[in-house]
């Protein structure tokens, strides 16, 4: 039977985890690489932070979707796996972290087929993507279908799931939106630059607090993003159980993983695909 992807919830929550680890700031030169404070910075997110987000979420019954990037996953090859045996999704990140607004559509394709081939060879089932730094191209979608993914969570076209129509088939997408991504709230590295405030966790729960509440009056899906290297702190770790506590008390908010709710839009006779246009932009009115 088909019925409304939010099954009669006021709001929907997907907490995802991108485990970005070195990648991020390996992206942006390799020679940072040679810095034992950055790389112990960024290695604290999957040796220290996914295991405490994985006892949080025990804690609390509730399910997540961990986003990780192939090269991370092939340098720790049994994170994905206990991951999975938590009960939690895990989803494609890329290979490399590099954005593919950066790179050519030859470039993008090696990299998300490079990510695919290392899930593949652990034997981790992947039904999502979200691409590095957020950064689709307008070829994204149609790799996500031609590679059998069912989900891109990188677009910030809606506050809800839509579908989108792609030459290789339909997916779904799960909008996201800087306000629900804790790397604007607490990124900072004197090198590379990646951020320049550290804000105050009570400040980011009553920010994400007032979020969901208007996605629960617009039912909405509240697809937050964190990072295991920066949420996984522990002020920040109390925070956000503070946080997920108050939603589940709301008595109206559903939580989900992102394979779940991408599969009930899906079956959701009310939502047509889109189909997306690049915008016809004049030469003479934008030269550069």
């Amino acid at each position: 039977m088909s019925a409304p992807w939010h099954h009669g919830a006021a709001a929907v929550a997907t907490l995802t985890f991108d485990v970005d680890a070195e990648t991020p700031v390996l992206a942006e030169g390799r020679h940072h690489a040679d810095n034992l404070m950055t790389m112990s910075h960024q290695a604290y997110g999957p040796e220290v932070g996914v295991p405490r987000i994985l006892d949080l979420l025990d804690d609390l019954g509730v399910g997540a979707t961990f986003f990780i990037p192939g090269w991370v996953a092939e340098h720790r090859p049994h994170l994905a796996a206990s991951v999975v045996e938590r009960g939690h999704e895990v989803a494609h990140h890329s290979y490399s972290h590099r954005s593919p607004a950066g790179m050519t559509a030859a470039e993008e394709r090696a990299d998300f087929e490079r990510a695919l081939a290392v899930f593949d060879a652990q034997g981790i089932t992947v039904a999502g993507h979200r691409a590095a730094m957020w950064g689709a191209t307008w070829q994204t979608p149609a790799l996500v279908a031609e590679y059998g993914l069912s989900y891109d969570s990188s677009l910030m076209g809606d506050d809800r799931p839509y579908r989108i129509a792609t030459p290789a088939g339909d997916i779904v997408e799960l909008p996201v939106h800087w306000s629900l991504d804790d790397w604007e709230q607490y990124a900072y590295l004197p090198e590379p630059h990646i951020g320049s405030v550290i804000e105050s966790p009570v400040k980011v729960e009553q920010m994400w607090r007032a979020e969901l509440d208007g996605m629960r009056h617009y039912r909405s899906l509240f697809n937050v993003c964190m990072h295991p290297f920066l949420s996984g702190r522990p002020g920040r770790m109390l925070a956000l159980r503070r946080f997920i506590e108050y939603a589940l008390e709301c008595g109206d908010v559903t939580f989900a993983r992102c394979g779940d709710v991408a599969a009930a839009v899906r079956r959701d006779p009310d939502l047509a695909p889109r189909t997306l246009v690049p915008p016809t932009v004049d030469a003479d009115t934008y030269p550069v």
